[in-house]
């Protein structure tokens, strides 16, 4: 019979181009197996023609292609999440065809005579048909079952495979990305499972800046998870291409690891210190997998992204997964071919304006002007937005954005914060340095933004490209990512759910600030208080929990502190049905937002909404790793009012349950005695509260050279927080960009005894990094005694 019309193939019977019938994951996997000598685990996989014969046998198509029927908007998180449910249950409903559940039952067995057991553990794995391509990855997209043992309950994990065909997130990529859902049919993989006493991944490329001469490997002791999830910091190995070399060792201590306990449980279990700090790997086991990296790179003609394990029963190393590299594949690519897409190219360096270099990096495009916020709907993929300042309803738009230049505002305005999350270039307060952008730019003109430097030029440039990483000091030591622990942990700002996954391999502790209102504006785009009129308030609860769902899943088990909504008046007037429900504030900034809207009669319903989303995420979905922090709390009164509300809705501190408060206030610092009281720690909200200690608008731009974090008389109530927090057994973290962009501070912050620190994805890496010196620095001076004056010295 032809392979297409199989029930199931073994792996040596597959190879790359048999991605229609077995998937990205499956083909792969049968390519390595048929077509090298690379040692992959036996198995063998369920065909797209055994998902189709399922769903056609049982009638599911026509039920599925009316569900997928009643999907209107898919920007509609509630009405995408009731309709994926739905389809996930269909397929869970019904009865696998006899003859289909035969297949898989003789296939087991015949994997137990490889393996010589009569009923292995086994991995199962789903494999969709467009999966692990590098132009089109849907990597993650479905789901992956451990330790599965029986034909009983391999059939029952094969069925959920297909039923994670349909999550909320694949549903939604696929409608992105234009694929036909009952197109994409599901392969499931029954693998042999490998019991790791070492695992990790291996790059045939550095993901950090596209250097394709060396292997990268990553290992740590244990079962690869707790690599894959950041758990550990793994060794890394640098090992050159051409003569197998090991250039460079990175060893970092292990104190855990994740091990398999008979009857295919896991647990996590300490590691010997000796061990720990001991090399993971021998080098002939780094030259080995480096040998088989590049012999797969060489099968595959690309960049090849590897996870292997070493068997505890035999030390045998297997090669679990192979797939291609995708950001630098693409990034290769594109660089090499010649598009017609640009306009025309210049050298001549002409300049349009100049501003602050809020967000590094420089990119060529098409300007795209706003003057009025009514006019963002307008605002295209790939264009660079130009526009006076931006606000929290903007974000859909800037998501889209090449590049941002505004105006007005600073290192702190709503455009940095967001455009260093995102990732893009961004120039801000261009007015005050000369003209303004919305008045020099035109409407669609082809301009070349410089955010590393601050200047927008005229047309696009030639050498327009990404700005390289500055390069090594002389006589220094280049090891790729190499993050060494910290005492002070560093966590990282977050508001977009979306970008949690892209974020979440990061060496960050958590998430130490998740801002709702980005939810708001991204999803639910309507007033509280207009959902409650309107009879919808589920509507807040469940938009709120998924999109906060997203960001536990995503880094789990590794805390997440969601920080309340912290909307201004006139940022909630901005919201559908808005106008009815808010006031006019002649300054909004200080005047009806955060802990005084939680008890105020006028909004006390919409909190008891948000404190039900937070409870949905941490009792229905499980997700415990979520915690809570109260923003602009003005008084003690207040922080006794919001809590007290809180446990009427079911949100308590406890042992596992955290509740922090944002230390914005100078009355927060000055009352920490007794705010101590309601709460288990404070995050320092460096922007406001260098503002109100210097009585200076952080946005105003006339008066943003006296703001600064650094200053005496804010760097004296950060460290009488920490003392007094201190004293009463509270932790004390400051979120915003001052530590990574002054050292001096960061050190300050280190000597004053600060628990942690939470920063913009884009300076995590380099914040960890420079923790980690000073913490290294403080020891040295401790133990020869130099630098105790320092230490106590408020001025360094």
């Amino acid at each position: 019979m032809e392979k297409e019309k199989e029930y199931l193939l073994w792996f040596e019977q597959m190879e790359r181009k048999d991605v229609a019938i077995v998937g990205g994951k499956s083909s792969s996997l049968g390519e390595m197996t048929a077509k090298t000598d690379v040692p992959v685990p036996y198995g063998y996989a369920t065909t797209a023609y055994a998902y189709r014969y399922f769903i056609e046998k049982t009638g599911l198509k026509e039920k599925m292609a009316a569900l997928i029927g009643q999907i209107t908007d898919v920007e509609n998180t509630a009405q995408l999440r009731d309709i994926s449910a739905k389809l996930r249950k269909a397929i869970m409903d019904e009865e696998m065809p006899k003859d289909l559940q035969a297949a898989i039952t003789k296939a087991y067995k015949e994997l137990g005579k490889k393996v010589g057991e009569k009923e292995p553990y086994v991995a199962v794995r789903s494999s969709a048909t467009a999966e692990d391509l590098p132009d089109a990855s849907f990597a993650g997209q479905q789901d992956t079952y451990l330790n599965v043992q029986g034909a009983k309950m391999i059939i029952q994990k094969v069925k959920e495979c297909y039923a994670s065909c349909f999550t909320d997130r694949a549903v939604y990529y696929r409608e992105k990305q234009g694929f036909d859902h009952l197109d994409v049919a599901l392969s499931a993989v029954i693998q042999m499972m490998v019991y790791s006493k070492a695992a990790g991944v291996m790059f045939t490329v550095n993901v950090a800046n596209g250097e394709d001469k060396n292997v990268l490997i990553e290992g740590a002791y244990g079962l690869g998870e707790y690599v894959v999830q950041g758990t550990v910091t793994p060794d890394d190995y640098l090992v050159s291409k051409d003569k197998l070399e090991i250039l460079e060792k990175t060893v970092n201590p292990q104190e855990i690891k994740l091990i398999r306990k008979p009857g295919g449980d896991v647990e996590e279990v300490p590691v010997p210190k000796e061990e720990g700090e001991a090399q993971k790997l021998t080098d002939e086991q780094i030259k080995e997998l480096a040998g088989y990296a590049i012999k797969i790179e060489k099968h595959y003609g690309c960049y090849m992204d590897m996870e292997w394990g070493i068997d505890e029963r035999d030390g045998k190393i297997w090669i679990l997964q192979a797939r291609p590299e995708t950001v630098w594949s693409r990034r290769k690519a594109k660089e090499t071919a010649k598009t017609e897409e640009k306009g025309a190219v210049t050298t001549d360096r002409k300049v349009i304006v100049k501003g602050a270099p809020a967000s590094p990096g420089q990119v060529s495009g098409k300007a795209h002007v706003i003057l009025d916020p009514s006019m963002i709907d307008e605002f295209k993929q790939g264009e660079i937005l130009v526009t006076e300042m931006t606000a929290p309803d903007w974000v859909p738009a800037m998501k889209k954005a090449k590049a941002i230049v505004t105006d007005s505002g600073g290192m702190t305005c709503h455009a940095s914060i967001v455009s260093r999350e995102l990732g893009i270039p961004c120039i801000v307060g261009c007015k005050s340095r000369g003209a303004a952008a919305t008045a020099s730019i035109a409407n669609g003109a082809d301009i070349t933004v410089d955010a590393t430097h601050g200047v927008v030029y005229e047309g696009i440039l030639e050498e327009a490209k990404p700005a390289a990483a500055a390069p090594a000091a002389a006589g220094t030591t280049v090891t790729a990512e190499f993050f060494p622990p910290t005492g002070t942990k560093i966590y990282m700002n977050l508001g977009d759910p979306e970008l949690a996954e892209k974020y979440a391999s990061l060496p960050c502790d958590g998430i130490g600030l998740m801002r709702e209102e980005f939810i708001w504006t991204t999803y639910i785009h309507e007033h509280p208080l207009y959902l409650i009129k309107t009879g919808h308030p589920e509507k807040v609860v469940d938009q709120l929990a998924e999109g906060i769902r997203q960001v536990c899943q995503a880094m789990a088990p590794r805390p997440v502190t969601l920080r309340f909504s912290d909307f201004k008046s006139s940022e909630y007037r901005d919201l559908k049905g808005g106008d009815e429900f808010e006031p006019y504030e002649p300054s909004a900034l200080l005047g009806w937002r955060g802990a005084s809207r939680y008890y105020d009669p006028k909004y006390i319903e919409a909190f008891k909404l948000e404190c039900q989303a937070v409870r949905k995420v941490r009792e229905e979905f499980g997700l415990k790793n979520l915690n809570v922090m109260i923003p602009f709390c003005r008084n003690i009164d207040e922080a006794r009012k919001v809590t007290g509300i809180m446990a009427e809705q079911g949100l308590a501190r406890g042992k596992d349950f955290k509740v922090w408060l944002m230390a914005e206030i100078p009355s927060n610092i000055i009352l920490a005695d007794q705010f101590n009281e309601f709460v288990d720690g404070y995050s320092i909200g460096s922007n406001d509260l260098t503002m109100l200690i210097l009585g200076c608008d952080r946005d105003n731009d006339t008066v943003s050279h006296i703001y600064d974090e650094r200053n005496l008389a804010v760097r004296r109530a950060v460290r009488h927080l920490i003392e007094v927090a201190h004293k009463a057994g509270k932790t004390v973290s400051i979120c915003g960009q001052a530590p990574s962009v002054y050292p001096e501070f960061c050190e300050f912050l280190i000597k004053s005894g600060i628990d942690s620190m939470s920063v913009n994805p884009d300076t995590v890496k380099f914040t960890k990094k420079l923790a980690a010196h000073i913490e290294q620095r403080i020891l040295l001076d401790s133990l020869t005694g130099r630098g105790r004056q320092e230490a106590e010295n408020l001025d360094w």
